[in-house]
């Protein structure tokens, strides 16, 4: 499937997460929410793009946004990225790659000639009525939380 659109409803989802519960797009309704997709747990540019959201959740926070990060990993795996990093947000596990499907983020990839399928690394921010405001594609991991918090505070302006 393609990655959706600013302006297209968020696809539904409901994954295991790291809190013991299943996540849902549904548990969001309200509220501002950044899906974040990302190859695999305690990689360098995983964990890099992990610690800059850790690093900034209080800002998120300020704004009313939630930050769930997604990626194939079982959750034993997540327990152990969240606790060797202290990360102090939700990592959900999209084992069958339902969810990377439906945002159009389990794509083939290309590695020295080497053709396999995995996890794009994009960006969602998903408004409080389930649309997406705003997509970030093809994630490169310096800046890319910083540019997010400037998107939010550039929406909180506007909508002021």
């Amino acid at each position: 499937m393609t990655m959706p659109n600013v302006g297209d409803k968020a696809p539904d989802f409901s994954m295991p997460a790291s809190n013991g519960k299943t996540v849902k797009l549904s548990d969001y309704k309200g509220k501002m929410l950044v899906l974040y997709f990302y190859p695999k747990d305690d990689t360098p540019g995983c964990t890099k793009e992990a610690c800059a959201f850790r690093d900034n959740l209080p800002a998120f926070n300020k704004l009313g946004v939630d930050v769930i990060g997604v990626s194939k990993d079982p959750l034993d795996k997540h327990d152990k990225f969240i606790n060797k990093y202290d990360l102090n947000f939700i990592l959900a596990s999209d084992a069958d790659s339902d969810t990377c499907e439906k945002y159009g983020t389990w794509v083939e990839k290309n590695m020295y000639g080497k053709k396999y399928m995995g996890i794009q690394r994009a960006t969602f921010l998903i408004n409080g009525q389930g649309k997406i405001e705003r997509v970030w594609p093809k994630v490169k991991v310096p800046g890319h939380v910083e540019d997010i918090l400037q998107s939010l505070k550039n929406v909180k302006a506007e909508a002021a």
